[in-house]
């Protein structure tokens, strides 16, 4: 098969397209025909120029998230057949720790990642385990599938069920135009939430206004927690959802939430350390809520709202697989407004659809 294999950490011209053994599906395992795969800017370009926090083992081949149909299947395998329409949890569990064992496998602090640990689906074909992949419904195309099952499950998740938002309150989504943040934003509407959403640019905060905040905050344009107190009558935020872990941003976001509120803190990629006020998250009965990984009933969740229409995904763009690395490179030059896919055997497309089609 055709594989876009990376053996050196640097920039895009270390995606090299290469032809290598077809995958073989092992115990619990089956295997894909790639239809589609995003690209991620946390795992994948961190991860090709070698600055991932959780290392990553070379030769390897990127694409966290792939979608596509099942051509073959590992012995033990029971609830897929051949032809069905999977798309794939990224976090593979070890089954093994405390978390595991008392069902809570989203929690593993000793998980591993596809495209990051073990071969991704920047390939024809890609092997997974059966256990982090799930059907997708005849309603979504396997473009909405990658996307939705990526974020979307990642923002109920994160929101819902470790961050408790009820219907009433008022949630605080930051960067709430990238992929996780534009989830984000339309999840907490459709549990009955008044959204803001913070972002950096004018464009970015009107984009956000789409998917359905009901108000919009541009960051870069005037005190940011100040901006929040006028809109929420000086309270202040019951939820704020920060996914990049910026340590400029983050104390903001945390001045941000209201008496007794939650702030879920869902990214690292800004990396560094904070100063935290003690004080205020003792007097303020405040909670920070760590969130990472998610579980297949996630996906479950997410795709089956996508099917109905309650959240969609947006595409900028989709590009071959054999242009991998100008797929990377314009993500890092761009950085648009929409996912931007690789789909093997298919030719470059402008998109930009937020409505998901079959």
């Amino acid at each position: 098969m055709k594989a876009v294999v990376l053996r050196s950490f640097g920039g895009s011209e270390q995606l090299l397209l290469e032809n290598v053994p077809d995958p073989e599906p092992a115990f619990g395992e089956i295997v894909l025909k790639v239809a589609t795969v995003s690209i991620n800017r946390s795992f994948d370009l961190s991860v090709r120029k070698g600055t991932y926090s959780r290392g990553a083992v070379l030769p390897l081949v990127l694409g966290a998230d792939p979608s596509g149909t099942v051509c073959a299947i590992g012995k033990g395998v029971t609830v897929f057949k051949a032809g069905d329409r999977v798309a794939v949890m990224s976090t593979i569990a070890c089954g093994q720790c405390q978390e595991c064992r008392h069902g809570a496998a989203a929690s593993c602090g000793f998980s591993r990642t596809i495209g990051v640990h073990r071969w991704g689906g920047y390939a024809e074909y890609v092997a997974v385990p059966a256990s982090n992949a799930a059907l997708i419904p005849e309603a979504l195309s396997f473009d909405h599938a990658t996307v939705i099952a990526r974020h979307g499950a990642a923002a109920y998740n994160f929101l819902i069920d470790r961050g408790k938002l009820r219907a009433g309150e008022t949630a605080l989504v930051f960067g709430a135009s990238g992929a996780l943040g534009g989830f984000a934003v339309q999840v907490a509407k459709l549990s009955g939430a008044t959204v803001v959403a913070v972002a950096g640019a004018d464009r970015r905060a009107a984009f956000a206004r789409q998917l359905g905040a009901d108000a919009t905050i541009n960051y870069r344009a005037g005190d940011l927690v100040e901006q929040v107190m006028a809109l929420t009558n000086g309270r202040g935020a019951d939820l704020v959802f920060e996914s990049s872990g910026d340590p400029d941003i983050w104390p903001l976001a945390l001045r941000c939430v209201a008496q007794a509120g939650r702030l879920v803190s869902c990214g690292a990629h800004g990396g560094g350390n904070v100063q935290l006020d003690i004080k205020r998250l003792y007097v303020g009965r405040l909670q920070i809520i760590g969130a990472a990984g998610v579980n297949v009933s996630d996906l479950d969740r997410a795709l089956a709202a996508g099917a109905r229409g309650d959240i969609h995904a947006t595409i900028d763009r989709v590009y071959p697989l054999e242009c991998a690395a100008e797929a990377q490179d314009y993500v890092e030059r761009e950085r648009p407004l929409g996912k931007v896919l690789i789909a093997p055997g298919r030719v470059f497309e402008t998109v930009q659809q937020q409505r998901p089609s079959p």
